[in-house]
């Protein structure tokens, strides 16, 4: 089992910034991927950005794309999401999910992670 939290949610002005943080804990070795994914009031849960823990590629959401940066801190078990230039529109409760196994699913899907945090809230003010 793999247990996440989030933290570094907030309220902030258009154009703020804010770090979210995702400590993970129990069977963490060789962990395959993580990911933050985000749910807004009345909509479905979307992907945000992913990293693949062996070789570090990341992958972004286009909306978010030169805005948001995701990182690891792998002697910490601990996943980032760097969020600048921030607009109302991204506005949502944002989750922290993991990956143990290599799996057909894309790095965007949420199929692919087994483990979820229970999210932290981010609200940008207009």
């Amino acid at each position: 089992q793999v247990q996440l939290v989030e933290s570094g949610g907030g309220l902030v002005q258009t154009g703020g910034s804010l770090r979210l943080s995702c400590a993970a804990s129990g069977r963490t070795f060789g962990t395959n991927s993580m990911g933050w994914f985000r749910q807004a009031p009345g909509k479905e849960r979307e992907f945000v950005a992913a990293i693949r823990w062996r070789d570090g590629n990341v992958y972004y959401q286009d909306s978010v794309k030169g805005r948001f940066t995701i990182s690891r801190d792998n002697a910490k078990n601990t996943l980032f999401l760097q969020m600048n230039s921030l607009k109302p529109e991204d506005t949502a409760d944002y989750y922290c999910a993991a990956s143990l196994f290599e799996s057909l699913a894309p790095m965007t899907s949420a199929g692919r992670y087994d483990y979820w945090g229970r999210g932290t809230q981010v609200t940008v003010s207009s």
